[in-house]
C-alpha cells in the first residue's frame, strides 16, 4: 500500500461497482429493526454513491408477506417479527433513505428476500453484464446482510473492498468483531479502507 495506491491490491478501475446494502427507512427509522448509527455513516455512503452513481447498486431487504411464506427457520423468524411482514408493514419503510433514493436512477436497485443480495440471480447477472470484477461495499448491517453479501462475493471471486467508515450495525460489539474478521481472517480476499482512500484509488 502506497500513497499513490492506498489499497493493498492496487487501484480500482472501471470494472468496479459500489454495492450498497439495505440503506432503507426500515433500518434508519424508529422500528424494531432500527440501526441506531445508520445516520452517522449516511453522509459517507452518499459521497461514494454520488461520485459513482452509475456504478452504484442499492439493495433493499423485502420481508416475507406473512410469517409462513418462507420455509424452515424463516418461519420462526417472521413469527417473531410478524409486525414487519409485508401484510402489516408501512410500505414506505421499504424505500431507500431519501438522500440515496434520489440517485436511482442512474443507480440500480435490487430487491432481495434473504440476507445476501446474491440470493437474487439478477445481481450476479447484472454484474457480469457490466464486466464487474471488483465491489466496494457499504451499508447495513456489518454483521448480518453485509456479512452475507461479502461471503458470497468472495465465493464468486469478486475483489471485495469494504468502506470501513460506511458500514453500520445495531451492535458495536459484533460490528467490531466482524471488521477484525474481515481484515485478519480474509486478508487475501477482503480489503478494508476508509472512504477517502477508496475514492482516491478508484479510477473511473
Amino acid at each position: 500500500m502506497t500513497q499513490a495506491n492506498p489499497l493493498r491490491f492496487g487501484p480500482l478501475g472501471p470494472k468496479t461497482a459500489h454495492l450498497c446494502i439495505d440503506m432503507q427507512n426500515l433500518f434508519a427509522e424508529d422500528t424494531p429493526w432500527h440501526t441506531p448509527w445508520m445516520n452517522r455513516v449516511l453522509s459517507v455512503v452518499v459521497e461514494i454513491a454520488e461520485r459513482h452513481a452509475k456504478e452504484t447498486i442499492f439493495t433493499r431487504f423485502i420481508p416475507a408477506r406473512h410469517p409462513d411464506e418462507l420455509p424452515g427457520s424463516w418461519r420462526r423468524y417472521y413469527r417473531h417479527w410478524a409486525e414487519l411482514t409485508l401484510e402489516r408493514i408501512d410500505k414506505r419503510l421499504l424505500d431507500l433513505v431519501p438522500p440515496l433514493a434520489r440517485l436511482a436512477p442512474p443507480a440500480a436497485i435490487i430487491d432481495k428476500r434473504l440476507y445476501s443480495p446474491f440470493s437474487e440471480p439478477s445481481l450476479h447477472t447484472l454484474l457480469r453484464q457490466r464486466g464487474i470484477d471488483s465491489l466496494v461495499v457499504t451499508g447495513a448491517e456489518t454483521d448480518v446482510c453485509v456479512l452475507a453479501a461479502v461471503m458470497d462475493a468472495v465465493d464468486l471471486g469478486y475483489r471485495v473492498v469494504l468502506a470501513s467508515d460506511a458500514l453500520c450495525s445495531s451492535s458495536d460489539k459484533t460490528h467490531d468483531a466482524l471488521m477484525t474478521l474481515y481484515s485478519e481472517r480474509f486478508s487475501e480476499q477482503i480489503e478494508t479502507a476508509e472512504t477517502e482512500a477508496i475514492l482516491a484509488a478508484w479510477r473511473s
